[in-house]
């Protein structure tokens, strides 16, 4: 069953995380204090960093491949065959990016995209063998950027930072 999530991403970074330039290249005299310690901006450079990161690796290993194509191949993987609609909003993607990112999947051939028969204007988006391959190859990128980027925090913190960052994305 595919559950669509009551929350929605925050709009793409206006800044980008450049893998050549050292983690530290952000000091904290280059943030004006009232500013620096606020919990909202360290998640944003959190934010800045680990996508960056991620989006790297998928550049140097991924095959062309990116997020917005992992998030779709695993939604599918997990909640079976939906509709290019339910799948879009199930991984925070608008309607548009969704048949364009399903158009290069399908040319890849790690989707198949098939017309509902109860109504005819809806596609029915489906993962492919080779789609559920290329998921298990990408998954084994993002467990290795998570673990280079969490590699500062011991085991239990790493339990607890998840712990705490689903605490504030669910809803009460």
């Amino acid at each position: 069953m595919l559950v669509i999530p009551t929350y929605a991403m925050l709009a793409r970074p206006t800044t980008t995380y450049d893998p050549n330039v050292p983690a530290n290249d952000h000091h904290p005299h280059l943030t004006p204090a009232r500013i620096a310690q606020r919990p909202t901006w360290l998640v944003s450079r959190v934010f800045a960093r680990s996508s960056g990161l991620l989006n790297a690796a998928f550049e140097a290993q991924g095959g062309g491949l990116r997020g917005y194509h992992y998030r779709l191949l695993a939604a599918l993987d997990e909640y079976g065959a939906a509709s290019q609609a339910d799948l879009g909003r199930s991984v925070s993607l608008d309607r548009s990016d969704v048949t364009a990112v399903l158009s290069e999947l399908e040319a890849r051939g790690l989707v198949e995209r098939t017309v509902d028969p109860d109504h005819k204007r809806r596609k029915i988006v489906t993962l492919t063998p080779a789609g559920r391959k290329q998921l298990l190859a990408l998954d084994a990128i993002v467990d290795q950027t998570q673990a280079d980027f969490l590699a500062p925090l011991t085991t239990t913190q790493r339990r607890q930072f998840t712990d705490l960052l689903t605490r504030l994305l669910t809803p009460e």
